[in-house]
């Protein structure tokens, strides 16, 4: 039996998720500036709000990477909100979660161009199509030797090489619509269930196990390893999670 807490948290204006693609609709009340704390100084880089900034990561080179996913881009910013932009090789793809790769590239999922990308530091780009038609690809994560990433449409957890070999695993409820997913080591990875409020595991070799989480519908979405081993689960209802592996 896995331990599961939820804690309500302070309810601020929130993004909703179109359950059709993933995508990030924000509400009336939504403000970047809202979740800046009082008194704290922040940066505004110059982007315009149509490019849509979606994912974004650490990179390998000491700036953070971002994907914009109305412009077909990715965006490096560094700490002195210096920023270059690189396009991608397709046309609404709607680049969607980023993260840097065990080969120092970062890899990104393209929803709607049902793809896997790749971008070097220098621009280099590479598109790897999935298996699965309209798989709707939202989320992913490194666990230090592969890529893993979740299809929110196609209801399964993929995981694709450093060389562009793609496996797929089906969940065991295909319209769990997975959304977000974290490693915790190599072949070690759990994501969210946001269509049945479950928190997934998967393991290197594809066997698959949901946790059901206390208070449905909570409606998960991200989810982090935290500093303490366990894993912390963001839930759109308005609470947060903790599941001790």
């Amino acid at each position: 039996m896995r331990e599961i807490q939820s804690g309500v948290a302070g309810r601020r204006s929130v993004d909703h998720c179109d359950p059709s693609t993933g995508r990030s609709k924000p509400s009336a009340m939504a403000s970047a500036l809202a979740l800046a704390p009082v008194g704290v100084p922040s940066l505004s880089a110059s982007l315009s709000p149509v490019t849509g900034p979606f994912g974004i990561t650490a990179g390998p080179d000491g700036a953070m990477w971002f994907t914009q996913m109305n412009t077909d881009r990715i965006g490096r910013i560094t700490a002195k909100g210096e920023i270059t932009e690189f396009a991608l090789p397709t046309a609404g793809g709607f680049p969607s979660a980023i993260t840097t790769g065990p080969d120092g590239a970062l890899w990104f999922t393209l929803n709607q161009a049902n793809a896997i990308g790749r971008i070097t530091t220098d621009g280099d780009t590479a598109i790897h199509p999935l298996p699965t038609p309209n798989a709707a690809p939202v989320g992913i994560t490194s666990d230090g030797a592969a890529l893993w990433f979740v299809e929110i449409s196609a209801g399964q957890v993929g995981r694709i090489s450093v060389d562009g070999d793609i496996k797929e695993f089906p969940l065991p409820d295909r319209t769990a619509r997975p959304h977000a997913i974290a490693a915790v080591s190599t072949g070690d990875c759990w994501f969210t269930e946001w269509g049945t409020n479950r928190i997934g595991h998967i393991t290197a070799s594809g066997g698959i196990t949901g946790y059901d989480l206390p208070s449905p519908p909570s409606e998960p979405h991200g989810i982090a390893l935290g500093p303490d081993g366990a894993l912390w689960v963001a839930l759109e209802t308005g609470a947060v999670a903790r599941v001790a592996p």
